[in-house]
């Protein structure tokens, strides 16, 4: 089937017909490149908490947090990594959790009898995102512009193990 095509002298049809092609261009390449065009760029996860701060060996400690008061879009898949590291250095637990496409998550462990006595730390980050440019990239600012990068420090909660 032909569509019948005619070249108008008209500088107005010409100019529309132009306008109508590059908007048409621009639409395929805007969709086709960035899915944060139109859409806010993705955030920070929310802030965290350790609770109780004290704990002993057997007792039971809840990291959680609620959902982002922005749009982090982490899927309906998403997880959450929880690692405990002793005060001598040494992981304690190292698990992933179901987390919200928002952020928020709860996970309850009970505390090793194995930990050392001291401060451990308590780090709970988005599994499987690259926030930081420390790699070189930052995978959730991909196709964004006017963001600036910047390295940044994993978040970390005080857990205080006594006897």
């Amino acid at each position: 089937m032909k569509i019948p095509f005619r070249w108008s002298s008209s500088r107005t049809e010409g100019r529309f017909a132009l306008a109508a092609v590059v908007g048409a261009a621009l639409i395929t390449v805007a969709s086709g490149c960035s899915s944060y065009m139109f859409a806010e760029p993705p955030c920070f996860p929310p802030d965290y908490s350790v609770t109780p701060t004290d704990a002993t060996p057997g007792e039971m400690v809840t990291v959680a947090a609620p959902e982002a008061d922005c749009n982090p879009r982490y899927g309906e898949n998403a997880q959450i990594q929880v690692v405990v590291t002793d005060e001598r250095g040494v992981e304690v637990i190292n698990v992933t959790a179901p987390m919200t496409d928002a952020g928020a998550f709860t996970y309850t462990f009970r505390v090793p009898a194995q930990m050392a006595v001291g401060e451990a730390a308590v780090t709970a980050t988005p599994h499987n995102v690259d926030w930081c440019d420390d790699t070189g990239r930052n995978n959730r600012a991909r196709g964004t512009v006017g963001l600036e990068r910047a390295s940044c420090v994993e978040p970390r909660k005080p857990l205080t193990i006594t006897l």
